[in-house]
């Protein structure tokens, strides 16, 4: 993996909103980073802790020269990043004030540690795979997004099943009834895709999950696929809406007929790592014995 190049000595700041140690926490990293010669650009949800600092929309990170993002929150939050800064190819060093944190792996203990590491360049930068999706009626394309972690076609209507047909690359599959259909990248196989019964793939894999959620069929399970190839999803519920969720946090409806196109993502997310490994970071998180 390719380390990380402080260059143009200019850092941003993200974070998850409504977080009590953020008001001590920002100006303290502000501070850090300006000794140490850094502009510091932060986004709109971060200005409420901090005044006199410039403070722009996510969306407008991406037009600025970073080095890199420091985001402090959770995978959530990292998540908004992924979609606001893949087109950019601006790394992402994520502070994990959340939960459980596969993605955002540095822990508040040893964050100046983390910043030290980027400044000397002992840190590195992953790239993750990233799914592009359309939905389409007849002709027309309703929507066009890229996820991170997983597209999931899902119900409006918690007390009924879903009916889809899955195509691989024009090749027709199969004809699900089930809960709903998670297209998964190696990086969300640890998310929903995992909690529905899917396989963990390492991040250097290059494939897509499949994996239905409560399928009627007992037969059904989950299916791994090269990440060349193109998944179609054709929703086949005559009376009831179907909605899709792009990596839980967008989404929208979709009817009798709408077809729900997968591939991979012309763009890749930067993620910056330290020290651990991926299956370290299973073993923490997943509680994993240890010898």
């Amino acid at each position: 993996m390719p380390q990380l190049q402080v260059q143009h000595r200019s850092v941003a700041i993200m974070s998850k909103p409504a977080k009590p140690e953020l008001s001590r926490l920002i100006p303290e990293i502000i501070n850090w980073l300006k000794a140490r010669g850094y502009q510091v650009v932060i986004d709109r949800e971060t200005s409420v802790y901090c005044k006199g600092v410039e403070s722009i929309m996510r969306e407008e990170l991406a037009g600025r020269s970073l080095d890199y993002v420091l985001l402090l929150g959770g995978d959530g939050t990292l998540l908004a990043a992924a979609r606001a800064l893949g087109k950019a190819g601006i790394p992402v060093l994520g502070v994990n004030l959340g939960t459980l944190g596969f993605l955002a792996e540095v822990t508040l203990d040893n964050l100046y540690a983390a910043l030290d590491a980027a400044e000397q360049g002992k840190a590195s930068v992953e790239d993750r795979a990233m799914l592009h999706c359309t939905i389409e009626r007849g002709e027309q394309c309703l929507t066009s997004q890229d996820a991170l972690n997983e597209v999931v076609v899902g119900k409006n209507n918690v007390a009924r099943l879903n009916n889809f047909d899955l195509y691989i690359d024009n090749m027709f599959v199969s004809a699900f009834r089930a809960d709903g259909i998670i297209v998964s990248t190696p990086t969300g196989s640890t998310a929903y895709s995992l909690a529905a019964g899917g396989p963990i793939l390492t991040p250097a894999v290059d494939a897509f999950v499949i994996t239905p959620v409560s399928a009627h069929s007992l037969t059904h399970r989950p299916l791994v696929v090269p990440d060349t190839s193109e998944i179609v999803v054709v929703v086949k519920n005559a009376k009831e809406d179907s909605f899709v969720s792009f990596d839980g946090q967008l989404g929208q409806p979709a009817v009798e007929g709408d077809r729900i196109r997968c591939r991979r993502s012309e763009r890749n997310f930067k993620l910056v790592r330290l020290q651990s490994k991926f299956f370290d970071v299973l073993r923490t998180k997943l509680k994993w014995g240890l010898r």
